[in-house]
């Protein structure tokens, strides 16, 4: 697949996601196989960037693979200077965003609430490709509900102005994330454009990941909750759609080093209050994702200093190796 200039080298790309997908989670994604790791979202409005939360996501050095970030906003010209703006500041690949439900998103006009307003998706589209000489891609919903379907039109529209992939959430802006996302919508889709067309939504298994693939003739697959504590899956998946041999079974050494890693990387890049807080929650996942008994969590959670959180868990591997 390719998207502008970029080969994108893999099949199994990490969803943006607020919160989560930061560099150190980018890192080890990208260590398992993710071929592309876009970040978390940043607000339109450079006015906002002075905050130390959107500092940390602006912080491009180290990035691991193709510097990929994602935007949202409601109005085209705050968007395309904010996309010259992280053109500037080296960014290689651009992402909209007409995919989030949240509702401190939407209540902004922004993400998927813009599926109610296509002259205005028109408008941010050829206002941000206009904007920057990199390529642009655009993650998606399949519509507001059930009776605003519109993932047709955007395709259609963001083909004629110039974006350079899409990714499509099989759910509406309504489901949030209940129930199943479906991708017969995407098979849909891959009738009207040539674009590289992304899966997205409730892809947790590597065999579920070639049947989508098979069909509904998108070009790759994008992860997102399911990789939460679970680099193992993107890599499973990566082998398998590319023909290797999957790794089933992950050591529990492995694992552990892993998320020591991970932790170490959060307490360098957040500094020591928000690394340890940060910490908890990826420690959460990764408990759940190895099927590993979290009631040990609250005394974990109950540290306050990254010494603590280290010495805990190199404790906690030793006496799984017991």
């Amino acid at each position: 697949m390719r998207i502008g200039d970029h080969h994108i080298n893999g099949k199994v790309l990490l969803a943006p996601m607020a919160g989560v997908s930061d560099r150190p989670c980018r890192s080890i994604s990208h260590r398992y196989g993710a071929a592309l790791a876009t970040g978390e979202m940043v607000i339109s409005d450079p006015k906002l960037w002075h905050t130390s939360k959107s500092q940390q996501r602006l912080d491009f050095s180290n990035n691991p693979g193709l510097i990929s970030v994602q935007i949202a906003g409601s109005d085209p010209q705050q968007m395309a200077l904010a996309a010259k703006a992280l053109y500037e500041r080296g960014i290689q690949i651009l992402d909209i965003n007409l995919g989030c439900p949240a509702k401190k998103v939407c209540g902004a006009a922004s993400g998927s609430a813009l599926l109610r307003d296509l002259p205005r998706v028109r408008a941010i589209l050829e206002a941000v490709v206009g904007a920057v000489p990199i390529p642009v891609t655009l993650k998606t919903r399949t519509g507001w509900d059930a009776e605003t379907q519109t993932a047709a039109e955007v395709v259609q529209m963001a083909d004629a102005i110039g974006i350079q992939a899409i990714a499509l959430h099989g759910r509406t802006r309504a489901q949030h994330f209940n129930g199943e996302a479906e991708h017969d919508t995407l098979a849909r889709l891959r009738e009207l454009t040539d674009l590289p067309l992304i899966a997205n939504g409730d892809i947790h298994c590597p065999l579920q990941a070639a049947q989508i693939l098979q069909e509904t003739g998108a070009d790759a697959v994008m992860i997102g909750r399911a990789a939460q504590g679970n680099p193992w899956l993107i890599e499973q998946t990566h082998q398998h759609l590319s023909g290797q041999a999957m790794r089933s079974d992950i050591p529990d050494a492995e694992r552990h080093q892993v998320i020591r890693s991970h932790v170490e990387q959060l307490h360098l890049f957040y500094g020591e209050f928000m690394g340890v807080r940060f910490a908890r929650k990826h420690l959460r996942w990764y408990l759940e994702a190895a099927r590993w008994d979290t009631a040990t969590l609250q005394s974990f959670n109950a540290l306050e200093t990254p010494e603590s959180q280290l010495a805990w868990l190199d404790a906690f591997s030793e006496a799984m190796a017991a």
